[in-house]
């Protein structure tokens, strides 16, 4: 799987949607902007605090239920973080909400996280469905999320991925994935993370978010993104090479293999990415600082 469990054995190749849905058939430009209002139009709420959109894959139909919980954990820990930088946190699962939904939901928000899961559908990037370990996919929610991640970087709505959720962006925006590693998911299943270093580009705006170009992450992901896809560039990397980050040349957007939200993370690379989405919401609509400006750190402890 692209995410935690190394049970990666049940592939449904019979769920996966026609190459008429593939993003690579697609520029940037047909993203969907009539389903994100103008910055102007999608005021704080009436206490003055930021919108957040926590996008997970689904609500249960899961082949493996400690999965499902590791990934409601996972999810848990990121509204916590949100909640604590007091942004209004909106979660919703993709495969339960549906492509119009989730529009109605990217245009009332500030700002998105894509969180992590199962394997993206290889059909939207041209790849192996007979890929011996592909795992579950949920074909209804990548395209959703596909539509979310397109309009959101047409309407310049901040943006951040984590694990399958950079793989997703990568895909939205026509880059494809390697569909399988070794070494990147441990044998145990209780703790199937991979402790490792990665190295930040030092003229990434990432590596300016995070305050660092040296980082001991955690991870656990068994595909990784491969080309990266239009206005993307990989920023940082494992010591095999894997990508394990990637930004936007024009939007304001930050995706990381790794999980920041796990119990087991070391530093402030959760609160470090919250805080920039945040602050790139508020200069959408702040006259006094320019769109590209770099975000303010969160103080480290």
């Amino acid at each position: 799987m692209s995410l935690l469990s190394p049970r990666h054995d049940d592939a449904r190749p019979d769920e996966a949607f026609t190459a008429d849905a593939r993003p690579d058939e697609a520029s940037t430009a047909d993203a969907r902007p009539d389903e994100a209002s103008p910055a102007d139009a999608r005021p704080a709420d009436a206490h003055g605090a930021r919108r957040l959109l926590v996008v997970d894959v689904a609500d249960g139909g899961r082949d493996d239920p400690a999965f499902e919980a590791e990934l409601q954990r996972l999810t848990a820990s990121v509204v916590a973080a949100a909640e604590a930088l007091g942004l209004v946190v909106d979660r919703v699962a993709a495969a339960q909400a549906g492509d119009d939904e989730l529009g109605r939901r990217l245009a009332a928000a500030d700002a998105v996280v894509l969180t992590g899961g199962e394997d993206v559908d290889p059909s939207t990037y041209g790849g192996d469905v007979a890929e011996p370990h592909g795992g579950q996919t949920f074909p209804d929610a990548d395209r959703a999320q596909i539509a979310l991640v397109r309009a959101a970087v047409a309407a310049r709505t901040p943006l951040v991925g984590i694990c399958r959720g950079m793989q997703l962006v990568n895909v939205a925006l026509g880059g494809d994935l390697v569909q399988h590693l070794d070494g990147h998911v441990a044998a145990d299943v209780d703790d199937s993370m991979v402790d490792h270093a990665v190295s930040v580009a030092d003229d990434s705006s990432l590596a300016g978010v995070l305050g660092a170009t040296t980082l001991d992450v955690r991870s656990s992901h068994h595909q990784a993104v491969a080309r990266p896809g239009r206005g993307l560039r990989v920023v940082a990397w494992a010591a095999d090479g894997t990508a394990e980050a990637m930004e936007h040349e024009e939007a304001p957007l930050w995706c990381v293999q790794w999980h920041p939200e796990d119990a087991g993370s070391r530093g402030t690379v959760l609160t470090d990415l919250l805080v920039a989405a945040r602050d790139a919401a508020g200069a959408r609509v702040d006259p006094g600082r320019a769109p590209g400006a770099p975000p303010v750190r969160a103080p480290r402890a």
